[in-house]
């Protein structure tokens, strides 16, 4: 059985950084794409950076592709959300999740449905 440990948030200060791990373990021998979503307080989950097995495909929310970056690191089944420049906007908890679908080779999913496997979250909050 798959599963997703998301670790390394907390409490930052704005302007900080932070990186939020996500750790995969269970079907690790199978390749999959890697998601990072959000939920801040009251509002829905939404998508905020993909990246494909290879590394090479890598997508961002339009708003989010200067502070964020994603990476990962299929040896160590890894994979991080480095968040810069914090703001108190960016308080959320933050998702990892993972597509092993057949369609995971053709297609980098941005939208929830394309995730069949979740972590439970980590919680970042961003201090004024």
């Amino acid at each position: 059985q798959v599963q997703l440990v998301e670790s390394g948030g907390g409490l930052v200060q704005a302007g900080g950084s932070v990186r939020v791990s996500c750790a995969v373990s269970g079907q690790t021998s199978s390749t999959y794409n890697m998601g990072w979503f959000r939920q801040a307080p009251g509002k829905e989950r939404e998508f905020v950076a993909a990246i494909d097995w290879y590394g090479v495909n890598i997508e961002y929310t339009a708003s989010m592709n200067d502070r964020f970056r994603i990476s990962k690191d299929n040896d160590k089944n890894t994979g991080w959300l480095q968040i810069n420049s914090l703001q108190p906007e960016d308080t959320a908890v933050y998702y990892c999740a993972a597509d092993f679908s057949p369609a995971a080779a053709r297609t980098l999913g941005t939208t929830e449905d394309a995730y069949a496997a979740w972590g439970r979250g980590t919680q970042v909050t961003v201090s004024s």
